[in-house]
């Protein structure tokens, strides 16, 4: 089974029982937003399928990389990445489309030790301002829960398209 998937094929795959240790594609879609917008994390295909990469057939995983391909490209082109939720009902609920996708940005966050995105004083704070929707929308963090309310929480699913791009320039310009 080498034959290149089409992005409807990859969704079909993520949303099947045979994708046992990956993100549907919501989430598949945050996680791999983390991986364009912060620090390089060569092994971001293991921490997408859990360790459990060798089992995931080859034109998946391909498939995955020309997603995470075309997802650097739109920010290149100074284009911001379309979210894949509808900005005019926005679900805040544990089962919502914008929970999950956050859920699989700050994992890939947290993915790789080796790429932690807060190692540098000159950014750090940058950097947890910028991630600080992500987190809250993901309900990853409990000590956030007090922010959790429907106001902030618009706020902060209002800032995730400027605050990717932003994340990006930061982590791969030298301006």
């Amino acid at each position: 089974m080498t034959d290149t998937l089409s992005k409807d094929e990859l969704f079909d795959y993520l949303d099947s029982p045979a994708n046992q240790t990956g993100l549907d594609p919501i989430a598949a879609h945050g996680f791999l937003t983390a991986t364009v917008v912060g620090k390089p994390s060569p092994n971001w295909l293991s921490a997408f399928f859990e360790g459990q990469d060798a089992t995931v057939p080859s034109n998946v995983k391909a498939a995955l990389k020309a997603w995470q391909q075309e997802l650097t490209d739109t920010l290149k082109n100074e284009e911001p990445i379309e979210l894949p939720f509808d900005d005019g009902e926005l679900d805040f609920s544990d089962d919502g489309d914008l929970v999950a996708w956050a859920i699989g940005f700050v994992d890939a966050m947290y993915a790789d030790e080796t790429a932690d995105w807060f190692d540098d004083p000159d950014t750090e704070e940058d950097v947890a301002m910028l991630t600080l929707p992500m987190i809250v929308l993901s309900g990853i963090d409990e000590d956030m829960d007090e922010m959790r309310n429907d106001d902030t929480m618009v706020q902060m699913a209002n800032a995730l398209e400027d605050n990717i791009t932003e994340l990006f320039l930061l982590f791969h310009t030298d301006e």
